[in-house]
């Protein structure tokens, strides 16, 4: 781990709301993104004397960025810390000198002095150790995505739906304020109506850790492997598709695809290539791409409408020209000539209304500083709403609040990325099933 000190979260989530824009218009920010229903600066005042009590299971990288981020909360106390890798565990123990450490989450879940635990493991752990800390009458937070199956996320989500106790899952974009103030440009009809979605997510490494000995590759090298990862899906994609269905506000009907490992030839199951494409019931298509072995143009989230098109991860939008899309063709052509743009049109020519490049303005969603995601790793990026999420989840302990949609997002998103690996698999087109429909997308 770095030495370099934590950088502090803003934790009065009073800020984070004012700079969204809750003060001039709160009603429609929360009919937006109902899920600030209950991080709004009213809802803060409740947790000023309280802290919530938290227990971390799973300690690796994405482990200890959270126990940095939980550290600058100040409602909230990190007090169990469990892991079955030593290493990671001394170093996390090192961070929380006062926490109680355990190799056994089930004794962890047993502590009557946890509110609430961080789950960091990898993805087949999931929906298991979800449903066992809800079971033990924890709230909980897990990273996504949500589960390995289908029938897992089902679990998960019945589980949900039956109890009081609060449960997230790490789509931080639903907390980043570039994506959340995008929405409401996209759903006001700023860019008109949707007509397509693109998205790439682009890295260059190999996901492989070195190993102490080979009986803990799986252990470490879980990524690489399908009994315990779902690979670029689940990994990237869970993020982007979540991206998507948002901005449609709701979900796609089927997919095909194409996986293959291009590169990464190392023994490795996972595709390290993907290109796939999503069908929504209006003729609204997802194309979606990603690799990891070539970083350039790292990531976009393209929502193209026909009045303009929104980069969310860039956060950037650009309007069509209007007054050259209201010129007839024969206009646009007799201008293109007069300006010698053509040196020559043939009479009878397959096409006699020539395509001419438009000048795009990028307009930047935020003003002043914010995070862009260039394909690297998004641990320690700021303002990309990992910590905002993970405060809003420690308040959620003390205030018992659900945070609305956050589940469903994560459920649709992770069912997505598993129906598409089931596409690339069986190299068909997959329909979404109709028994693992959910309601979706329930704003206030």
């Amino acid at each position: 781990m770095s030495n370099k000190k934590p950088r502090q979260v803003d934790t009065s989530l009073r800020q984070f709301i004012k700079d969204l824009g809750y003060i001039s218009g709160g009603a429609a920010l929360l009919a937006t993104t109902p899920w600030l229903q209950s991080f709004t600066p009213d809802k803060a005042k409740e947790i000023k004397s309280e802290k919530a009590r938290i227990g971390f299971i799973g300690t690796g990288s994405r482990g200890q960025y959270s126990i940095h981020a939980v550290l600058a909360i100040p409602h909230a106390e990190i007090v169990a810390l469990c892991d079955n890798y030593a290493p990671n565990l001394k170093t996390a123990s090192a961070l929380c000198p006062k926490a109680k450490t355990y190799t056994d989450y089930r004794k962890m879940l047993e502590s009557p002095d946890i509110d609430g635990v961080i789950i960091s493991t990898p993805l087949y752990l999931h929906a298991p150790m979800t449903l066992d800390a809800l079971a033990a009458g924890k709230h909980v937070y897990c990273e996504k995505a949500m589960a390995l199956t289908m029938d897992q996320c089902q679990s998960v989500y019945d589980a949900y739906q039956n109890t009081d106790k609060v449960l997230y899952f790490c789509m931080q974009r639903m907390f980043d304020e570039k994506y959340i103030k995008g929405m409401q440009m996209i759903h006001s009809g700023l860019i008109g109506d949707i007509v397509g979605e693109r998205c790439h997510w682009f890295r260059n490494h190999d996901w492989r850790r070195p190993v102490p000995s080979q009986d803990l590759e799986r252990h470490i090298n879980w990524r690489l492997y399908w009994e315990s990862s779902a690979g670029l899906m689940t990994e990237l994609a869970s993020h982007q598709l979540e991206v998507c269905c948002w901005a449609m506000q709701k979900v796609p009907e089927s997919v095909i695809g194409v996986g293959d490992i291009v590169y990464w030839k190392d023994g490795r199951e996972v595709y390290d290539s993907v290109n796939l494409v999503y069908h929504y019931n209006n003729g609204v298509k997802i194309n979606y791409e990603s690799l990891i072995s070539n970083k350039y143009n790292g990531m976009e989230d393209q929502i193209l409408g026909n009045k303009g098109s929104m980069n969310l991860a860039t956060g950037n939008y650009y309007l069509e020209n209007e007054e050259s899309s209201k010129r007839s063709g024969i206009e646009q052509l007799i201008d293109n000539i007069g300006n010698k743009i053509y040196a020559s049109v043939p009479a009878a020519g397959p096409s006699w209304r020539p395509e001419t490049k438009e000048k795009y303005v990028p307009y930047n969603i935020l003003e002043g500083n914010f995070n862009v995601n260039d394909g690297l790793s998004m641990i320690g990026a700021l303002k990309d709403g990992s910590d905002e999420i993970l405060s809003s989840f420690c308040q959620a302990c003390i205030t018992g609040e659900k945070g609305k949609n956050i589940v469903e997002e994560a459920y649709s998103a992770t069912m997505l990325c598993l129906l598409g690996n089931q596409a690339m698999s069986e190299q068909r087109k997959i329909t979404f099933p109709e028994e693992y429909k959910i309601p979706y997308m329930k704003f206030s």
